[in-house]
């Protein structure tokens, strides 16, 4: 008797961000609204007393956007999009300030439904993931049903829309969840059924006709490439001998298409993925030169770097800056340590002389600090790491354990009141304290910070 066939789900929050924040805000529900940054000449304040949106007339700034509801969309504002292009598409749009914080607590909430269902539950980001409800078919039906249970869920219990694709693969459940998502018109999303299945012995049926572009790993290069060879639907490259397609674009590439086209995918749904860096990086509205404002940016992104290790129990021997300058060309530089750290005054010390080193005096359009190459559990004190914050004596001769209990006393203060409650004297009176949003003024979205990957949908 053959195994049965794998039921994969793939799930992903309609407009998550911009859907999460119209539940905090719903008199902006109807409105085009854009998750991003800048700064606002006539704010709106929200409950809690905070900035947080104005109209793109009162905006000033620069980034790019995040998310924006259906209402936007369809006036083609969508996420990587500059803010400024926005504004022309859209000058009536809602522009409201990420908060990371919180969206990272609506996404927990919603993994934890998810597991409602099945222990097999991958993250890809805060918005999406796969599910393996293999085993859920006895006690909630099959693919569709099973869908549509798990929407019905999400709305019942958070009140936000999902999309869900089903498929005996990841790959075509992630691409029927595409088919699955709402029609962005002006007047707001016009949702379908919301559930896509793709049923077994229907896989080529539904995956041949499709742009080739659907494929993971084709980018406009290959893309290319592939119109050169007469190629447009996934069904033309099927068509296609394996070896003139790995002579066109390499081996490994080829050969990874190839077996895409034909339907085959037979990775298995990984239970919580460990991100592999964790990244805190903002676009400032006018570009920095001076040495103290730098060093302030940084000691607000390692603080908020610091604060997200210790909350998942790692620490990190890798400590990188991101820098990008006015004329776009991005560097990075990065310092392996001998002794793992999840302190904030350690990252700072490491990414000051990362920055430093570096001509800033041309202007940093761009700044990002990051962490990673992870451990778990404490270190192995050090007597020279630095000469203080990770060894026996602590910065200014306090104790390192000192300093362990002064973050523990910290994380649980904001674990309590918010991560606004308590932070570095140096930023007191900021409107963007560490930890609130992982873009900062500008709202760039934080593309090497492994919990946040995917496109925001």
């Amino acid at each position: 008797m053959s195994a049965p066939t794998r039921l994969i789900a793939h799930l992903d929050m309609d407009a998550f961000y911009a859907s999460v924040e119209l539940l905090r805000y719903p008199q902006l529900r109807g409105q085009p609204v854009v998750i991003g940054g800048g700064r606002a000449h006539q704010p709106v304040t929200g409950p809690d007393g905070e900035l947080r949106f104005a109209t793109l007339r009162s905006y000033a700034g620069r980034g790019v956007i995040t998310t924006a509801t259906y209402e936007a969309r369809a006036f083609g504002v969508h996420s990587a999009l500059s803010s400024a292009i926005a504004r022309r598409r859209c000058p009536d749009a809602v522009f409201v300030h990420g908060d990371h914080a919180f969206y990272s607590q609506v996404s927990g909430q919603i993994m934890e439904l998810f597991r409602t269902f099945t222990p097999l539950v991958e993250p890809l980001s805060l918005d999406e993931a796969f599910l393996d409800v293999s085993g859920a078919r006895r006690l909630m039906g099959e693919g569709a049903e099973i869908a549509a249970r798990l929407r019905a869920q999400v709305l019942d219990e958070v009140g936000l829309t999902c999309s869900v694709g089903v498929a005996p693969s990841k790959f075509l459940a992630k691409l029927a969840s595409e088919e699955a998502k709402p029609t962005a018109t002006p007047r707001g999303p016009v949702f379908g059924t919301g559930v896509h299945e793709v049923r077994p012995g229907d896989e080529l049926a539904f995956l041949h006709p499709l742009d080739v572009s659907a494929l993971w790993g084709v980018g406009p290069k290959t893309l290319a490439k592939l119109k050169n060879m007469g190629v447009s639907t996934v069904g033309d490259l099927a068509a296609l001998p394996l070896d003139p397609l790995v002579a066109a674009v390499g081996r490994a590439h080829g050969e990874h298409l190839y077996a895409l086209s034909h339907a085959v995918d037979d990775r298995p749904v990984v239970p919580d993925l460990a991100p592999k860096s964790v990244s805190h990086e903002v676009t400032f509205p006018e570009d920095l030169t001076d040495v103290d404002d730098l060093h302030r940016e940084v000691l607000r992104l390692a603080d908020s770097v610091a604060t997200r290790l210790r909350r998942a129990g790692l620490r990190s021997r890798t400590i990188s800056v991101k820098v990008r300058y006015p004329d776009r060309e991005t560097v990075t530089r990065a310092r392996t340590l001998e002794q793992s750290t999840d302190r904030s005054r350690t990252i700072v010390e490491v990414a000051d002389e990362l920055l430093f080193g570096l001509p800033v005096h041309r202007g940093v359009r761009l700044l990002g600090v990051a962490a990673g190459n992870f451990t778990e559990g404490s270190e192995q004190l050090s007597l020279d790491l630095f000469g203080s914050d990770d060894a026996g004596q602590g910065v200014d001769g306090a104790p390192a354990a000192d300093w362990d209990a002064a973050y523990d006393a910290v994380d649980a203060i904001r674990e309590r009141f918010g991560s606004r409650s308590v932070g570095p004297a140096t930023l007191a009176g900021r409107a963007d304290r560490p930890g609130e949003s992982p873009w900062g003024p500008g709202q760039e979205p934080d593309q090497a910070d492994g919990q946040t990957r995917g496109n925001h949908g």
